[in-house]
C-alpha cells in the first residue's frame, strides 16, 4: 500500500495545480448542488416494524387527517385573571380559529371544546393537527402560527407551544462551536509546529471537506429525509477527521524537511508513510459508521452514512489536496516562529524530536511508562472502569419538552402542563381502535371503560372518528420519559387480548410518546449485534494491517473500556446532575442512540490513535528488534502529534458542548470525554505498557498466517528503506546536525 500511496503523493506534488482545480471544482459543484436543490434537513424519525409504526400506517389509510404531527398551544393568564374570562376565552378562540386556516392544518381542537382547562382555570391546552409529519410542516405554516399568537400575547396572554412541531422546533445551531473549534485547532498545530503555515494548512484542507461534505448532505437532503443533527455529527467528525489526518501527513512531512530532505520527496515519502496510517484509520471510522445501519431505523442509517462520507472526503483530501499544497509551501513548512520569551524555541524543538529523539518528553514519557508498566496498567484500568460504573445504571430516552432549555417556548409549555394539567398530558398515548370487525355499537366506549381502569392511566377520552377507526387518547399519570409511562405502554400491548375480549375490536398503541419507547428498544436491542459486527470487521482489518492478533486485541479491549468511561461520565453528568450547573445542563434520560453513535465514532477515533501509535512501534521494531527499545522510541515519535490530534478532537468536540441543542450536547460531550480517555489513558499509556510487558510475543504470528495475509507495509518501513537505497538525503547548506 505505501508504495501506491507514495506514488499517488508524487504525482499530487508534480501536478499540484490540477488537483487544486479539482478540488475547487468539486466544492463549487456541491455548493452548487446543494443550493440548486434546496435541501433541507428535517427530523421525520420512523421506526418501521414497531407498533407505533403500524399504527401511524393504518391512520394514513384510513384516517389520513390524524396521521401527521401534532403541536399544543398552552394559554396561560396572568395574574388573577381566568381563562374563562369573556375577553380572555375570546382570545384563545379567536386564536384557535385562526390557526385553523393555516396551510397544512387539518384540525385544531379548542381548549373549551375538549374541555382542557385546569382546575384552577389558569392554563387552557389546545391542539393542532397537521396533515403531514413534522418534517414536512412548511416554514410559512409556523410563521403563521407564530403570527396568529401575537394578538393574544399582546392582550397579556402567555402562549407556549410543544409537541413533534412548533415554531422554532428546528432552531439551527449557531456558527460559534466550529468557529471555537477551528481557533482553539489552530492554537493547538501552531505550538505542535512551531510554524504559522504548517499550523494553517491543516485547517484549510479541513475546511475544503467539511465544505463539500455538508454541502452534499444538504443535497441529498433534497432526495431522502436527512435529520438535523446528521450535519452536526458530520461537521464535528470532518473537522476533527480532516485535521487530524492532515496533521499526520504533514508531521512525516515536516520531520524529513528539518532532517534536510527536499520538499519534492518529502512530501510523497510522508504520504507513503503516515498516509498508510491515515488510509486504515478513516477505513476503521467508515466502517464503524456505516455499521449503524444494522440498527434498521432510517434516520440512525442516514446520520452513520452521512458522516462516514465526511470521513471519506477528509481523507481523500489529506491524501491529495494536502501534498499539492504542500508542494506549493516548499520549505516554508520549516519556517519558525520565535516566541518573544523563548526565542529559537520553536525549531530547536522540532531539530531535537528529529535529530535526537531521545530528549523529548515523548521518549521520556515512553521510558515512565515501560519502567512502571504494571503499576500504570493498574491504575489506568482502575480509572477506567470507575469512570464506566455509573452506565451500567443508563436510562434511555428520547428529548421532551422537559430536556429542553428553560428559554425555549417547548420547556415552558411542558412546565406550565405539568403543573396545571399533569406530567402526563405533555405525552399522551393515541390508542388507535379498529372497529372494522366489533361485535356491537358499544365495543368503543367498553375499550374506553376499560382502558380507564387500567393503574397509571390518568384520563381516557376519544378524540376522534371515521372510517371504521377510533382514536382514543389516553393520558398517563407520569412524564413521557417517566420508566412507569414506559411499563404503562408494555402493559396495554402485553393485555391486548383481556382489554379487547369480547368487543371485537383491534387496537394498536401509538403517538409520538409510544415511537420514542419503541425507538429507545430497538436501539438497545440492535446495541450487541452493533457490537459484534463492528468489533468484528476492525478486528479482522487491524490484524491484517498488523499481522498479529494481540495488537488488535489490545486495540478493542482498550476501546471498550475508553468508551464505556466516556458512556458513564456522561451518565453522571446528563442523567444524574453531577455538575449539571457547570456543564449548563438538565438531567434527563440517556438519549437512546448516543450508546450506538459513541461507539461507532469513539471506535474509529481509537483506531487512529492505535494504528499511528502502534505503526511507529512496529517501525522501530522492524528496524531494532528490541520490544522495549521499540515501545520507548514508538512513543517519542507519535506522542506529539497524538497529543496535539486528541487536543484537537477534544477542542472541536468541546466547542459543541455550548449548544443548547439536547442532541448535539451530550453527544459532543460523551466523544469529548472518550476522545481524552482514549488518546491518554489508552493509546499512550495502556497499550504501551501491555506491550513492554509482553515484549517480543507481541508481534508472534504463526507461519501459516504470514503465508496467507499479505504484508500491506503499514508503517512504511520497507519504503524508506527502498528510498533510502535509491535517494541520499543531503542537508542544506545552513542547516547542520546538532552535536
Amino acid at each position: 500500500m505505501s508504495r501506491y500511496l507514495f506514488a499517488l503523493g508524487r504525482v499530487a506534488v508534480r501536478r499540484r495545480w490540477w488537483v487544486l482545480v479539482v478540488w475547487i471544482v468539486l466544492l463549487v459543484g456541491a455548493i452548487c448542488f446543494a443550493a440548486g436543490t434546496g435541501g433541507k434537513t428535517n427530523d421525520n424519525f420512523t421506526v418501521p416494524g414497531t407498533e407505533s409504526q403500524d399504527a401511524v400506517s393504518l391512520l394514513r389509510q384510513r384516517m389520513p387527517t390524524f396521521s401527521g404531527a401534532q403541536m399544543q398551544v398552552v394559554f396561560a393568564t396572568p395574574g388573577l385573571a381566568k381563562v374563562t374570562d369573556q375577553q380572555v376565552r375570546t382570545e384563545i378562540e379567536q386564536t384557535m380559529t385562526g390557526l385553523q386556516g393555516l396551510p397544512q392544518v387539518a384540525v385544531v381542537v379548542d381548549p373549551f371544546q375538549a374541555k382542557a382547562v385546569s382546575p384552577d382555570q389558569r392554563v387552557a391546552l389546545g391542539t393542532v393537527q397537521f396533515s403531514v409529519s413534522a418534517g414536512e410542516v412548511g416554514g410559512d405554516t409556523l410563521d403563521g402560527v407564530d403570527r396568529l399568537a401575537a394578538p393574544a400575547r399582546e392582550a397579556g396572554l402567555d402562549v407556549q407551544f410543544s409537541g413533534a412541531v412548533y415554531p422554532g422546533f428546528t432552531a439551527e445551531i449557531p456558527h460559534t462551536p466550529e468557529l471555537l473549534g477551528i481557533v482553539a485547532a489552530f492554537v493547538i498545530l501552531l505550538i505542535t509546529f512551531g510554524a504559522v503555515v504548517a499550523a494553517g494548512l491543516p485547517i484549510i484542507t479541513a475546511l475544503v471537506g467539511v465544505g463539500i461534505g455538508l454541502t452534499g448532505i444538504l443535497g441529498v437532503a433534497a432526495f431522502v429525509d436527512v435529520p438535523s443533527a446528521a450535519t452536526s455529527l458530520a461537521l464535528m467528525l470532518g473537522l476533527s477527521c480532516g485535521i487530524d489526518y492532515a496533521l499526520f501527513i504533514l508531521s512525516r512531512h515536516r520531520h524529513h524537511i528539518v532532517l534536510g530532505m527536499a520538499a519534492s520527496e518529502a512530501i510523497p515519502l510522508a504520504v507513503g508513510t503516515a498516509g498508510s496510517s491515515v488510509v486504515f484509520a478513516a477505513i476503521t471510522v467508515i466502517i464503524a459508521l456505516c455499521g449503524l445501519t444494522v440498527a434498521g431505523i432510517p434516520f440512525l442509517t442516514v446520520m452513520g452514512l452521512t458522516a462516514a462520507g465526511a470521513v471519506l472526503v477528509a481523507m481523500l483530501v489529506a491524501l491529495t489536496l494536502l501534498p499539492a499544497l504542500l508542494g506549493f509551501a516548499g520549505d516554508t513548512v520549516a519556517k519558525f516562529i520565535s516566541p518573544p520569551l523563548h526565542p529559537g524555541k520553536a525549531e530547536e524543538v522540532a531539530r531535537i524530536a528529529a535529530y535526537e529523539p531521545e530528549r523529548t518528553a515523548g521518549h521520556a514519557w515512553g521510558r515512565f511508562v515501560t519502567r512502571f508498566r504494571i503499576p500504570l496498567l493498574v491504575l489506568g484500568i482502575a480509572i477506567l472502569v470507575a469512570a464506566a460504573i455509573p452506565a451500567t445504571r443508563m436510562d434511555l430516552g428520547l428529548p421532551s419538552g422537559a430536556t429542553q432549555p428553560e428559554k425555549s417556548t417547548a420547556r415552558k409549555a411542558y412546565d406550565l402542563v405539568s403543573r396545571s394539567f399533569g406530567p402526563g398530558f405533555n405525552g399522551p398515548l393515541l390508542v388507535v381502535t379498529d372497529l372494522s370487525k366489533a361485535t356491537g355499537p358499544d365495543a368503543a366506549q367498553t375499550l374506553i371503560g376499560r382502558l380507564q381502569q387500567e393503574p397509571d392511566v390518568a384520563a381516557v377520552q376519544p378524540a376522534a372518528s371515521g372510517n371504521g377507526l377510533v382514536l382514543i387518547q389516553v393520558v398517563p399519570k407520569t412524564g413521557p420519559n417517566d420508566s412507569a409511562t414506559t411499563d404503562l405502554v408494555n402493559r396495554l400491548r402485553d393485555d391486548r387480548d383481556r382489554i379487547e375480549s369480547g368487543t371485537g375490536a383491534t387496537y394498536l398503541v401509538g403517538g409520538t410518546t409510544a415511537a420514542n419507547i419503541d425507538t429507545s428498544k430497538r436501539l438497545a436491542g440492535a446495541l450487541p449485534i452493533f457490537l459484534a459486527v463492528v468489533v468484528g470487521l476492525a478486528l479482522l482489518l487491524l490484524t491484517i494491517a498488523f499481522r498479529t492478533i494481540l495488537v488488535p486485541l489490545t486495540s478493542i479491549v482498550g476501546f471498550i473500556l475508553s468508551v464505556f468511561a466516556a458512556l458513564g461520565a456522561q451518565v453522571a453528568v446528563f442523567q444524574w446532575g453531577w455538575g449539571a450547573s457547570l456543564f449548563d445542563v438538565n438531567k434527563a434520560q440517556t438519549l437512546s442512540f448516543l450508546p450506538i453513535i459513541t461507539l461507532a465514532i469513539i471506535f474509529g477515533l481509537s483506531s487512529d490513535y492505535q494504528i499511528f501509535v502502534v505503526s511507529r512501534i512496529k517501525e522501530e521494531y522492524t528496524r531494532t528488534a528490541d520490544a522495549i527499545a521499540s515501545v520507548q522510541n514508538g512513543v517519542a515519535h507519535s506522542a506529539r502529534v497524538v497529543t496535539a490530534a486528541a487536543l484537537i478532537m477534544f477542542g472541536v468536540f468541546v466547542a459543541f458542548t455550548t449548544t443548547d441543542n439536547p442532541i448535539v450536547k451530550p453527544l459532543a460531550f460523551t466523544l469529548a470525554i472518550g476522545v481524552l480517555f482514549d488518546a491518554f489513558i489508552v493509546r499512550l499509556t495502556l497499550v504501551p505498557a501491555v506491550m513492554a510487558l509482553i515484549g517480543n510475543r507481541m508481534w508472534y504470528h504463526p507461519r501459516w498466517f504470514a503465508h496467507y495475509i499479505p504484508d500491506l507495509d503499514i508503517e512504511g518501513a520497507e519504503l524508506e528503506r527502498r528510498f533510502a537505497r535509491d535517494t541520499e538525503a543531503e542537508v542544506p547548506q545552513g542547516i547542520t546536525e546538532p552535536s
